[in-house]
């Protein structure tokens, strides 16, 4: 009766199970993985964000297949205040990033045919996948102080039904930025192999520290076709708003067939929201002000997960990363990662990512959103840190 593309094991964990019993006896828990910024005590321009969907535009109906041209319009012109030229003509608007997967694989990927996706990365990753009938493969990212593309094993993955190589900058949870580099490797790659590239850049306001090595952007690349997405879910900690985008760069000739292509998809669906696409220039006003509340909640979690562990490097380990909203902690006790974040729940009442959440190929890993309100994130990692005396005495 269903297709095999939906036949995903559906059966809870033991872990989510717990965590689910706690929530029913109205237990305490304190929840380190929150991520959503509408759920992190975080403060928002609720009256003018609220006012700028007060328009009586939003009464009439015009379909455009990319998008509203006011919207296109702000999101260039947002790009170009970070000294990035977009071409408003190369803005693609969806609904959401995950939809703008999906446009994307239809446009360049036939049934079965092949793509590289980083590892460790987001899960939400296979789904997306097996919705779109794509093969996938990973490639690696590897940690030797800092995290780094795995270019060689990159290039050695590539086979004949391969189309799509994906970024994710700065990755999703290890927080690295692409290097120069990087790019100029996979953009040989792509060249080579006749590849186009998806570059995931909804978390690149967020970097840590301003650094020459890294790429906040690779919007302006022009070796290989090229997508880059954003939207208001990280950009402006606004999820509920639904509304992202596609910026589409490349060799000329390339892009304006990607784009043409890619109108009739847009068309067929039409599902950005015409309230948020009028409301978009005003809630572009708001743009800093939202992104320095998340940026001292990021940096003030930060110092707190330094601090706490800093007398603890025998217990476990804080990885580097360059920018976005997690932190990765490696454990050095030799547990069984599973095992682990299951008692630790259990027994302290914390409730952590396991690394294998995010495809780490070892273990044992926690991830903890930096996005956490503060009080919860001290008061977890010191009941972390507790954990972690208790059983490195067995």
């Amino acid at each position: 009766m269903f297709s095999r593309r939906t036949n995903w094991p559906l059966e809870k964990n033991p872990l989510t199970c717990l965590l689910e019993d706690f929530k029913n006896k109205n237990c305490e828990v304190f929840d380190l993985t929150v991520s959503n910024p509408t759920k992190s005590n975080i403060h928002y321009p609720e009256e003018q964000i609220l006012q700028a969907l007060c328009n009586d535009k939003n009464i009439s109906y015009d379909p455009i297949s990319f998008g509203a041209l006011s919207a296109r319009k702000a999101v260039a012109s947002d790009y170009q205040k970070s000294g990035l030229f977009i071409d408003f003509n190369h803005v693609v608007l969806t609904s959401s990033t995950s939809e703008a997967y999906s446009f994307l694989f239809r446009l360049l990927l036939n049934p079965g045919e092949h793509i590289l996706l980083p590892r460790p990365s987001y899960p939400l990753f296979e789904f997306l996948a097996n919705l779109n009938d794509v093969e996938i493969d990973f490639y690696p990212f590897v940690y030797d102080k800092e995290w780094k593309i795995d270019c060689d094993i990159l290039e050695g993955l590539v086979k004949k039904s391969t189309k799509v190589i994906v970024l994710v900058n700065p990755n999703n949870p290890t927080g690295s930025f692409v290097r120069p580099f990087e790019l100029e490797a996979i953009n040989r790659t792509c060249k080579k192999h006749n590849l186009s590239l998806i570059c995931d850049e909804v978390f690149s306001d967020y970097g840590f520290e301003e650094k020459k090595s890294t790429l906040r952007s690779v919007s302006s690349n022009k070796e290989v076709l090229t997508f880059v997405l954003g939207g208001l879910s990280k950009a402006l900690g606004l999820p509920q708003m639904k509304l992202s985008w596609i910026l589409t760069s490349g060799p000329e000739a390339t892009v304006k067939e990607a784009l043409n292509r890619l109108e009739v998809i847009a068309d067929t669906y039409l599902s950005v929201s015409t309230p948020s696409q009028n409301a978009l220039a005003q809630w572009f006003d708001f743009k800093k002000d939202i992104q320095k509340e998340i940026k001292v909640r990021l940096e003030r979690n930060k110092d707190i997960l330094k601090n706490i562990f800093s007398d603890k490097s025998q217990l476990c380990q804080i990885l580097k990363a360059d920018g976005g909203w997690y932190g990765v902690i490696k454990v050095l006790k030799d547990v069984q990662e599973e095992s682990f974040v299951y008692n630790l729940l259990k027994e302290k009442q914390v409730f952590v990512h396991p690394g294998y959440f995010f495809d780490f190929e070892d273990e044992p890993y926690m991830i903890v959103s930096l996005l956490t309100d503060p009080k919860i994130f001290q008061e977890g990692l010191e009941r972390v840190v507790s954990y972690l005396d208790l059983i490195s005495k067995v």
